[in-house]
């Protein structure tokens, strides 16, 4: 399965249609007084769509990024239009205002800090505009809240969703491999620390409403730290020679797509095939990585018809989906 013009294109349609849809809207807003109660456009002037804000940043990426890689398509045009009404320096300083509130030290942490800066380094590719100068002063504050919180991260995060931390550093760490010497430095270093004698896999997954796959998400960011010589070893402890992929990790099952939680599965079959695709380039042995790529495929199958439908996974789906066909 690739990434072909059709698709693209309506990929680029459903980002259209939920990026500047207010609502319904889920905030992430601790508030500290009435003055704090605000409609989502107020609080956050660009990233107010797609049912919250993480999946607004998203979204955005998914528009920018298949603008670069179809600039022929029918809806460049619009991209490029609502993103030079939207990346405003005046809106983007109403961003960056709200993370100084004492409130906001959590805010979106760590998914949506991940993604505002994969946002920038997509947007950094865009040198017909100045999206990404305009975006920077809101990257550069999400990577200092990223060295500050690895400082404190004693233990990583192996949950499914949000609040997983390999997933935000395998983002941010692209990101700082263009941008910034020392967080990329710090992410290394706590990868290691957090994720170097993990072995033999044994968790329960899939959680009924995770996106991400805990193991394989971990796996991802150490393909992108180590050398194949190292990884490759360490990958097949983890959860080849265990037995674990062939027994455990196959496409999952959605009931209710119309349920958010419920509606994660599909997210869960479009990042572990990212996932998979990422390290089957990373291993050494080729039937292992023929291997990864079946399982990949297996997935990619079951999720991408159900990425329009019901916007419960309409609003963000796409944005994996796009990660799963992206550039090997």
């Amino acid at each position: 399965m690739r990434l072909t013009p059709d698709i693209a294109s309506s990929f680029a349609r459903i980002a259209l249609g939920h990026v500047a849809r207010e609502y319904p809207h889920k905030l992430d807003h601790v508030m500290a007084s009435d003055s704090d109660v605000l409609p989502p456009r107020v609080l956050h002037p660009v990233f107010f769509g797609s049912f919250d804000w993480h999946s607004c940043v998203h979204g955005w990426w998914t528009l920018l990024t298949l603008r670069r890689r179809f600039p022929d398509m029918a809806e460049a045009a619009a991209i490029a239009e609502l993103a030079k009404n939207s990346f405003t320096p005046d809106k983007l300083s109403a961003e960056l205002a709200y993370l100084d509130r004492p409130e906001a030290r959590g805010f979106e942490r760590p998914y949506g800090w991940g993604w505002l800066l994969y946002l920038h380094l997509e947007a950094q590719r865009h040198g017909d505009s100045a999206w990404a100068a305009q975006i920077e002063p809101l990257a550069r504050a999400f990577a200092v809240r990223f060295r500050e919180f690895l400082a404190l991260l004693t233990y990583p995060i192996t949950v499914g969703t949000h609040f997983n931390t390999a997933f935000a550093l395998v983002l941010a760490r692209e990101w700082a491999e263009a941008n910034d010497a020392v967080l990329l430095a710090d992410i290394d270093d706590w990868a290691n620390g957090a994720f170097a004698a993990r072995s033999s896999y044994r968790g329960w997954e899939p959680g009924g409403d995770e996106f991400l796959s805990p193991v394989l998400t971990a796996a991802l960011l150490m393909s992108r730290v180590w050398e194949r010589a190292k990884f490759a070893p360490w990958f097949a402890a983890l959860v080849i020679e265990n037995g674990w992929l062939e027994r455990e990790c196959y496409p999952v099952t959605v009931s209710d797509r119309s349920d958010g939680k419920i509606a994660h599965l599909d997210g869960l079959n479009l990042s572990r095939a990212w996932c998979l695709r990422g390290v089957a380039g990373c291993v050494a042995d080729e039937a292992v990585a023929s291997l990864l790529e079946t399982h990949a495929q297996q997935h990619l199958a079951a999720a991408l018809p159900h990425v329009a439908g019901d916007y419960m996974g309409e609003h963000w789906l796409a944005s994996f989906a796009l990660l799963a066909l992206g550039e090997r």
